[in-house]
């Protein structure tokens, strides 16, 4: 696909779904993560990336995400959720402006610039640890990239 194709896709999943996921392998210096673009277009909420889970996965929690705020319900950032990854919370925190270009480059292009906002989903292990515990593992750490402020939990 090309990128006038690819433009075109995304706007057209844009219209029909309220929300494009873009899917990035990621490498030695980055986790695979997808993100969406379109949702604070369409629904006034913040977008959503997910690192270090399988994309199908990720494109899943995408997608109920969406279709939750499409419904109306409002995230807020940093209070805990259910019904994402099975049993576990997990949280929602703003992607600070500077990883932006990195990880967001397609929202770049739609939004015409980064006047948007985008939440970074941020989940436990499978230990219950998060990726600001100190006892989380480096492996998981490196995954769960955190690119947001450190959160100051709300009940």
């Amino acid at each position: 696909m090309n990128e006038e194709q690819s433009e075109a896709k995304a706007l057209n999943d844009v219209n029909e779904y309220g929300c494009h996921v873009l899917k990035v392998l990621g490498g030695d210096e980055t986790p695979k993560f997808a993100y969406s673009i379109g949702i604070e277009a369409t629904s006034k909420q913040p977008d959503l990336l997910v690192t270090g889970l399988s994309h199908d996965v990720a494109h899943w929690i995408i997608n109920e995400y969406n279709s939750r705020v499409r419904k109306g319900e409002v995230f807020l950032k940093n209070k805990f959720y259910n019904g994402f990854i099975d049993s576990f919370p997990v949280m929602f925190s703003h992607v600070l402006k500077e990883f932006y270009k990195e990880y967001l480059g397609f929202g770049l292009w739609l939004y015409r610039g980064d006047g948007f906002r985008s939440f970074q989903l941020i989940y436990p292990d499978l230990s219950g640890q998060w990726p600001w515990d100190e006892s989380a593992s480096a492996d998981f750490k490196w995954h769960m990239r955190m690119l947001c402020e450190p959160p100051r939990l709300v009940e």
